[in-house]
């Protein structure tokens, strides 16, 4: 039916830090953005925004590819998926807890 999104926010926005940086040492790129929404969101609404601009559209695509790649890895953002029969947090699994998780949900977006 739709869809919520919760982040560990501070530490969400340093990851897509992290990622941009990485994106410009290591590929051909001028600029980069990236925007995670969070909240309700309805099925088929974009949850997620990354545009990079290149001399080169090769060079964006690959830096495109891994800032996506790479932020759904490790950007402690969670998904719940809400069904009209319940809802589940999206791969349905618990992740291994350190003293430095804030929170036991999926890493999945």
């Amino acid at each position: 039916m739709y869809l919520e999104y919760e982040a560990y926010e501070a530490m969400a926005l340093a990851k897509m830090q992290e990622i941009a940086a990485d994106l410009h040492a290591n590929y051909a790129i001028r600029r980069v953005a990236m925007v995670h929404r969070l909240g309700r969101l309805e099925v088929g609404e974009t949850s997620i925004f990354i545009a990079v601009s290149a001399a080169h559209r090769a060079a964006a695509f690959e830096a495109c590819r891994y800032a996506i790649d790479t932020l759904k890895k490790t950007v402690p953002i969670w998904k719940k998926e809400f069904f009209a029969d319940g809802a589940v947090w999206a791969d349905g699994e618990l992740p291994h807890v350190s003293a430095e998780t804030p929170a036991a949900k999926p890493a999945s977006n």
